[in-house]
């Protein structure tokens, strides 16, 4: 009962829309309808700057490792339940229940929020490996996909349980099949690199 109630709460919260709802609240503006379409931080921050980039991406990490801590410390066996319960807010990223089943975000975020919870010092590695890609090419996809990568052989390094390594696999097959049209546009050379100022817009 405990662990299915940890799953459930875990896709609920995953579900929630941030980007969408602060936009909403903040700009009366609906983001799938700007930049890229895509309601996670790095179209929120691009669109609107940092004031609303970076409370996303905060909220967005903390709806994956919530739900992950919460398996780690109360619901056995503990790694299973973490990355379960993570595992499903990380779907109900990529698919929210309070935005009816449409598309949502690219699950990275959340991704990490996850591991932070489950297995700390991977997430820290992955999290290093992610910047440094981020800063050298500033194309925020590539280094989503790096960092995502990261995560499964960081993992492994690091000898957390294979139930966590296996997750991260499958964590970062998920984050590349979801930027499989950043891949097309980066091999086509129209991948736009990420600028810390906001754009102007129309």
């Amino acid at each position: 009962m405990a662990f299915a109630a940890l799953v459930l709460l875990g896709y609920l919260l995953g579900s929630c829309p941030w980007g969408y709802w602060l936009v909403r609240l903040v700009k009366h503006e609906d983001i799938r309808t700007v930049g890229s379409g895509n309601i996670g931080a790095t179209n929120v921050w691009r669109t609107y700057g940092r004031y609303l980039g970076v409370p996303v991406v905060l909220l967005d990490v903390l709806k994956g490792f919530v739900p992950a801590l919460l398996g780690m410390l109360f619901v056995p066996p503990h790694h299973l339940s973490g990355i379960t319960a993570g595992g499903a807010a990380m779907l109900g990223h990529w698919r929210p229940l309070f935005l009816r089943f449409a598309k949502g975000g690219k699950m990275v975020a959340t991704c990490g929020g996850v591991f932070f919870g489950v297995a700390p010092l991977a997430a820290l590695a992955a999290g290093v490996v992610w910047l440094i890609v981020f800063v050298l090419l500033r194309y925020a996809s590539v280094a989503s996909i790096a960092g995502g990568i990261a995560l499964p052989v960081f993992s492994y390094l690091l000898g957390y349980p294979t139930s966590v390594v296996l997750f991260g696999v499958g964590a970062a097959t998920a984050i590349l099949f979801l930027h499989r049209a950043n891949l097309a546009r980066l091999r086509a050379g129209t991948e736009s690199r990420f600028h810390f100022r906001r754009a102007a817009r129309a």
